[in-house]
């Protein structure tokens, strides 16, 4: 699990086609490579992904097909920028909200806002999803923890202070990048139980 706040901005070091579908993707980050071991999960752009090596200030994952369908992580390029943060264990800080890392759709940047030292920036999102946003709730985008300021059929806003512009992607994503999105996990739930209780 983790928390959707970013430890630090990494960068691409190549995504290499395994022949199958997949890829396999190597990451700079030298924070989150600190005592990382085959196995420990990383959330890279909002993506959950298992180490599979690291050396140095490096660390390769594998990418199925499935993600690569569903994520922004197929368009990387050497030295693109990525959002990092490493699992949170049992005696950390809980700090941004429930992040599993399992991402439901991309979205895109429709427009920016400028307000003083912070931003509002407005996201596209596929209508399927909108259902699971509301006003004060919480969305990952790109694996950042956000609280929505407004929740609209085809797009939601949220606002961006001075240490998410200057310590994520979101802070230089012009008008239609295409984003990672996971919606509150807890609205899946409902609507998966709230479901099959209507049908007893």
């Amino acid at each position: 699990m983790f928390t959707g706040i970013v430890e630090e901005l990494g960068s691409v070091v190549d995504l290499t086609p395994d022949g199958e579908g997949g890829a396999r993707l190597g990451v700079r980050g030298p924070v989150v490579t600190d005592g990382v071991a085959h196995g420990d999960s990383i959330a890279i752009s909002g993506v959950c992904l298992t180490v599979t090596a690291s050396a140095d200030d490096t660390f390769t994952v594998d990418v199925m097909a499935e993600t690569l369908s569903r994520t922004s992580l197929g368009s990387l390029a050497p030295g693109d920028p990525v959002n990092l943060e490493r699992a949170l264990p049992a005696s950390g800080r809980f700090g941004g909200h429930i992040v599993q890392g399992h991402v439901d759709g991309v979205g895109r940047v429709v427009d920016r806002v400028p307000g003083g030292r912070w931003e509002t920036v407005r996201f596209a999102v596929p209508a399927p999803l909108s259902r699971y946003l509301a006003e004060k709730g919480s969305v990952a985008v790109d694996g950042v923890s956000l609280t929505v300021i407004e929740a609209g059929d085809e797009s939601f806003t949220v606002g961006l202070i001075p240490t998410t512009l200057a310590a994520t992607t979101l802070g230089r994503a012009a008008g239609g990048t295409v984003v990672n999105l996971e919606m509150d996990v807890v609205a899946k739930y409902l609507e998966r139980l709230v479901a099959a209780r209507s049908t007893r």
